[in-house]
């Protein structure tokens, strides 16, 4: 049997360090637990620049950009990917810029049905500070919109979403792991059963966004963060 392969694209500038990476990296090890190849990329480790938009790929070349960079090598791997995953998270209401612009430049795959007769299962992996769950609906409806195609070459198969990311990593430095050890757990799952079944169930979804605090007790602890992370900035000057 060929194993499936995956491929996600980190948006987040502090790549591994980041709150995004938090959940992906668990995710892309279920993936790999259930025997799917799972690859990541870093937009901050290619150049891949924004699409000129003057449609040569459409018109002059069908299927083929007229630009050099990173594109060239990622374009193909995002073709004969069966699982496509972007990772980022909020920025002004949206993916990151780098992250949009891998995503503009897709453009030539989809011309004359050049991605052949792969359905390909599309997966958004996102973070933020807030604790609102509705921070992410921007993003949820961009994917959505892209990702339902008429003639269903793809289909948005679920997202893992984690908002207040940075009260998780704080309860993990302050010892207090196991009221988020359900989260990661939720989201290695979400992984096997992606690669297992080609979706993510509702209730691991859910699990893995659940509130971990109550909004007014996260935002005074954020608030106390922030006055302290402004007390740590004037001590350096």
């Amino acid at each position: 049997m060929i194993a499936m392969k995956a491929i996600a694209i980190n948006g987040s500038p502090h790549m591994d360090e980041g709150n995004t990476a938090m959940i992906l990296n668990p995710f892309l090890e279920g993936l790999k637990e259930a025997g799917c190849d799972a690859e990541v990329f870093y937009t901050r480790k290619m150049k891949i620049d924004p699409c000129n938009g003057d449609m040569s790929c459409w018109f002059n070349n069908p299927g083929v950009c007229v630009l050099k960079d990173d594109m060239q090598m990622l374009a193909p791997k995002l073709k004969e990917a069966d699982i496509i995953i972007w990772a980022s998270p909020v920025y002004y209401s949206g993916v990151t810029g780098p992250l949009k612009n891998v995503m503009d430049r897709q453009l030539p795959l989809h011309v004359l049905g050049s991605m052949g007769e792969k359905k390909q299962k599309i997966v958004l992996v996102s973070s933020c500070g807030d604790w609102d769950i509705s921070m992410f609906d921007p993003l949820l409806m961009q994917m959505r919109a892209i990702y339902s195609r008429p003639d269903g070459s793809s289909s948005f198969a679920g997202s893992l979403l984690r908002p207040m990311a940075d009260g998780v990593k704080e309860m993990i430095k302050a010892g207090e792991s196991g009221l988020v050890d359900g989260v990661f757990s939720a989201v290695r799952e979400a992984g096997r059963q992606l690669a297992r079944e080609g979706i993510i169930s509702e209730e691991l979804q859910q699990k893995v966004s659940r509130p971990l605090m109550p909004r007014d007790a996260y935002y005074k602890a954020a608030q106390m963060m922030m006055e302290e992370m402004k007390k740590a900035l004037k001590e350096r000057k």
